[in-house]
């Protein structure tokens, strides 16, 4: 029979600040590529990454969402 294989979704967060966007985003890829360590993860889905704004419409964070094979 064949393996069955099972598929699990991790989300991570951050805050937007002006002028320290590079850092940010910097500090989430080291935060996921921890987990992933960690966890030893060996086979990457797909990884997804999209805004979130406030009542203006001026961007205030990020979330990643991570789809990995275990």
């Amino acid at each position: 029979m064949a393996e069955k294989k099972s598929y699990k979704v991790k989300t991570f967060t951050t805050e937007l600040k002006i002028f320290a966007t590079m850092k940010e985003l910097a500090a989430l890829d080291d935060q996921m590529n921890r987990f992933l360590k960690e966890k030893k993860v060996k086979k990457v889905i797909s990884v997804s990454d999209t805004t979130t704004t406030d009542n203006t419409g001026a961007t205030m964070g990020l979330i990643r969402v991570l789809a990995y094979e275990t």
